[in-house]
């Protein structure tokens, strides 16, 4: 199926969003797409499977719920969806307030966000573009992993805005700010690489 024709200098809203049928993965910031093909590489889809299990087994019978991409998320100051111009699928997102959860995703600022970089444009948007989006509609908690690195970059909202990164690397347990009894070994989520086949 073909892309859909986006015009220059339009600003696109959530409302088109949802006409484009296309089977291609798409974000919304500022009312400009992004493509998200193609598929993520098996190191970035291996370390999303691991960190999920991790806050789905913490999370198991807790209010909060844990969601991996791909997953809307709609942040907007209007509750209408032609008003809504930011729409983004981050690798994995706790929510603890439900109200926010409906049949097209999430409604509103999750309270901690995973993006998962990959190599290029993709690794910029994240670590600028989506860290001011993040910082500005208020998620409590935001996480880069870095899977060449094998670090993760923490970043906490402190009176409205991020405050200094802390760095975790692969030798490291990541205390998980929304949650005072959670912390992650990052050893389980690097893990040791195989070949393929082997």
């Amino acid at each position: 199926m073909s892309f859909p024709k986006f015009e220059p200098d339009t600003k696109y809203s959530y409302r088109d969003y949802l006409k484009w049928n296309d089977d291609q993965r798409w974000e919304l910031i500022d009312g400009i797409p992004y493509n998200m093909t193609p598929a993520p590489s098996e190191k970035h889809q291996r370390i999303s499977r691991e960190l999920t299990a991790e806050f789905a087994m913490y999370l198991r019978g807790k209010s909060c719920e844990v969601y991996d991409a791909p997953f809307d998320v709609r942040l907007s100051e209007s509750e209408k969806d032609e008003e809504t111009y930011h729409v983004v699928q981050p690798d994995i997102v706790v929510i603890c307030d439900r109200a926010k959860i409906d049949t097209k995703g999430c409604k509103g600022a999750p309270d901690l966000i995973v993006e998962i970089l990959s190599p290029g444009q993709a690794a910029k948007k994240d670590k600028e573009t989506k860290f001011r989006l993040y910082q500005k509609f208020g998620v409590k908690e935001y996480w880069i992993v870095d899977p060449f690195l094998e670090n993760i970059d923490v970043y906490k909202l402190d009176n409205g805005s991020y405050g200094e990164r802390q760095i975790y690397t692969k030798e490291d347990r990541i205390s998980v700010g929304i949650f005072e009894d959670f912390a992650i070994d990052l050893q389980v989520v690097f893990g040791d690489e195989t070949e393929p086949g082997e």
